[in-house]
């Protein structure tokens, strides 16, 4: 049986993370990766350009039962620590909006600086090794299909339910609860919405339109662009509601949220009184919209002057525009999810080395913690934070 300081279960961003902090500190580190390669998500994010921090990152970014968990890591391992990171490999970046960190070139080059680091602290890899059981005696047991590891410290480093074809599994939540961990519900985040029936046959009319607006989910409200799909809804600002969504309740889309859509339209109907409505709101918002619109909303005919056109219709129509509730049937789930909410319930862990309360040297960090960001790079960020700072002490 192999002996190690540290095994790192899972070879994500925070696993390798993790493995680089507790190498540099000269442990023995062993990653174990189930899937082909290492570091497979990091790879497609981005549109493989990997959206790897943001600049803004603050613990208000962060969905989790417990939201003052994330403070500590988060200020002991900030965006720009990962930037120089990247930046002692010659990496080129820029920023996109809102903070938005991504590489020039490809997600690739976040990858190398991971595996280059993790070849400089010692830190051993082993990937297509699916583990069959983890023991705990004096030391942690590991059986595999590629052998049987023993370390001190044992990484709970599996990430979420999201994107299955890439791998995942619910095996860090299997595990927790095997050491008895409480492990909150887990659902789909940052996840296009789905509609069926009427609302359904209107989106796949409208498949490709895309706009910016302000999509609200219970409190939360995010402006930022929306692209219709022959499912439903995705787009930033749809993705970064479906977090705080709940089933059977509506969402309300702001398709104009830089305007007074009513002032405008009566505007138009004192200055330019011949104009038709249609052409009014055709230069505000994309003209395949505005005739879908039309025939569920104002339906006069196609020719009628806005001078002929009722202020009340019209006020009806700018409220709608302004707020159009919609209830989704459901999300596309962890398939097209991009992070998993919920997860090992954080009062089990210390916020300030990600060690299990109850379980000595055992540790979970990154996506399989309830600890979820928004969309922008702030998941990259959880994760380079929480494997920091449970490698400096694994």
């Amino acid at each position: 049986m192999k002996k190690y300081d540290v095994i790192v279960l899972g070879g994500g961003a925070a696993g390798l993370m993790c493995a680089i902090a507790a190498g540099q500190r000269g442990r023995r580190v062993l990653v174990i990766e189930g899937s082909n390669k290492v570091g497979k998500k990091i790879l497609m994010s981005g549109g493989g350009r990997c959206n790897f921090t943001n600049l803004h990152c603050q613990p208000s970014d962060f969905i989790s039962a417990n939201p003052k968990f994330c403070i500590s890591a988060l200020s002991r391992y900030t965006p720009y620590d990962f930037v120089a990171l990247l930046e002692k490999y010659g990496v080129a970046y820029h920023e996109k909006t809102l903070g938005q960190l991504f590489c020039d070139h490809s997600s690739k080059d976040v990858l190398s600086t991971l595996i280059g680091e993790c070849a400089q602290s010692g830190v051993q890899t082993l990937t297509q090794c699916e583990v069959t059981s983890v023991a705990h005696e004096q030391r942690y047991v590991v059986r595999s299909n590629k052998g049987d590891f023993t370390s001190a410290s044992l990484v709970v480093a599996t990430g979420g339910l999201s994107i299955p074809k890439m791998g995942a599994t619910d095996f860090g939540y299997r595990l927790a609860e095997q050491f008895g961990l409480r492990v909150r519900e887990t659902r789909a985040g940052l996840v296009p919405f789905t509609f069926t029936g009427i609302t359904g046959e209107l989106m796949q009319r409208l498949t490709g339109v895309s706009l910016p607006a302000t999509v609200s989910a219970g409190k939360m409200k995010f402006v930022e662009s929306i692209l219709f799909t022959h499912r439903g809804l995705s787009g930033p600002a749809a993705l970064q509601a479906s977090s705080y969504w709940a089933p059977r309740e509506c969402i309300r889309l702001n398709l104009l949220p830089d305007d007074d859509v009513a002032a405008l339209l009566s505007g138009a109907k004192t200055s330019r009184p011949k104009v038709v409505l249609r052409s009014v709101l055709g230069e505000l918002l994309p003209r395949a919209l505005v005739r879908e619109l039309e025939s569920l909303w104002w339906g006069v005919a196609e020719q009628t002057p806005l001078t002929e056109v009722s202020n009340t219709l019209l006020r009806n129509v700018a409220q709608r525009l302004q707020s159009w509730e919609l209830r989704p049937a459901a999300t596309e789930g962890y398939r097209t999810a991009e992070v998993t909410l919920g997860g090992i319930d954080t009062d089990e862990l210390s916020s300030q080395t990600m060690e299990c309360r109850r379980q000595p040297g055992l540790y979970c960090i990154g996506e399989v913690v309830d600890v979820t960001g928004h969309l922008g790079g702030f998941n990259f960020q959880w994760a380079w934070a929480s494997a920091q700072m449970a490698g400096q002490v694994a």
